[in-house]
């Protein structure tokens, strides 16, 4: 086993020696830091609290989840329980371990949340759910501590740079043309879906070693075989983001949302939004293929995009027609 890892393997025994009355628990801050818990709260900004700030953590968060998806990839490292059977595994997951997703989404969403609303309760707050989604993953056995901290380094990289390039590149654009935001919004995306798919071409060679497949299919029976070259994750980040940011562009040059209002309309707007979100996004997936082909991959990458437009566009236009704001 690689040095790096080892020296890991006793603190996740340590976490699981807490006993299994923590499980619940951990379950619980394991899925604040998932795709559905993002998918539920960042529509609740964008269209319920202000909408400026929800379209700057979904765009800070895809970034995070598509470089987080190369990074896996590039390095091509292991999860505890695909090696191990010393500890018991928790939580299935097919895809590679460093650094960690959870971890590095925590970091960016809690922390860049907590630096644009400045106030010392909600830092105090922001900081322990980063502790506790990350420690939830070495409880859960599917990251070693060092995933988490190369997390948390990633994270606090894209946190440091979002927030420092906030305020000029926001002036910036404000005097630039719809024409060149809406390409800025297309060369963001395609940049980060390109480098996924050249990092991933460019590891295709690399065998999975069969230990890993036996062991993590041995920890957990019922779950689907590792799969962990697939790059569906950053195919799912880049889709979302090319959506959002040419959703947003319209949406600014429109110029008729507000997400301010009544509770009850903040309310209605946030049902019917999800709602929309759950027919694309379920819908188009019980319709588009699922397997690992070119046509499976676009498919996805345009259902993603689908949910990115519906959130940033499409339903904000849905609630001003409906007289919901």
């Amino acid at each position: 086993m690689n040095t790096w890892l080892e020296w890991g393997m006793p603190i996740i025994e340590w976490f699981q020696n807490l006993g299994e009355g923590w499980l619940p628990a951990m379950k619980f801050f394991s899925f604040l830091g998932t795709e559905n818990f993002i998918m539920l709260l960042m529509p609740a900004l964008f269209w319920c609290y202000d909408t400026s700030l929800g379209f700057r953590l979904g765009l800070a968060l895809l970034v995070s989840n598509g470089f987080n998806g190369i990074i896996k990839i590039a390095f091509g490292w292991p999860r505890p329980y695909w090696v191990s059977n010393k500890v018991q595994a928790l939580a299935a997951e097919s895809s590679y371990g460093i650094p960690s997703g959870h971890a590095q989404n925590a970091i960016v969403l809690w922390g860049r949340l907590a630096s644009a609303l400045k106030h010392p309760a909600i830092t105090l707050i922001c900081i322990a759910l980063i502790l506790l989604i990350s420690f939830s993953r070495l409880y859960l056995a599917v990251h070693y501590p060092i995933d988490v901290l190369a997390g948390w380094l990633v994270g606090g990289l894209l946190v440091f740079i979002f927030v420092a390039l906030d305020k000029p590149i926001g002036q910036w654009l404000e005097k630039e043309s719809f024409r060149l935001k809406m390409i800025l919004a297309f060369i963001l995306p395609l940049s980060i879906l390109i480098l996924g798919i050249a990092i991933s071409a460019g590891t295709a060679d690399r065998a999975i070693p069969q230990e890993w497949i036996t062991t993590a299919q041995m920890a957990i029976p019922e779950a689907d075989p590792i799969d962990p070259h697939n790059p569906e994750g950053i195919i799912s980040a880049s889709g979302s983001l090319l959506g959002l940011c040419v959703g947003y562009v319209l949406l600014l040059r429109w110029d008729r949302f507000n997400a301010s209002g009544s509770i009850m309309k903040r309310i209605a707007r946030y049902i019917v939004g999800v709602c929309g979100v759950v027919i694309i996004f379920f819908g188009l997936r019980m319709i588009f293929p699922q397997d690992e082909t070119l046509v499976a991959f676009t498919l996805r990458f345009i259902r993603y995009a689908a949910v990115g437009f519906w959130v940033s566009y499409l339903g904000p236009k849905i609630f001003v027609s409906l007289r919901l704001t």
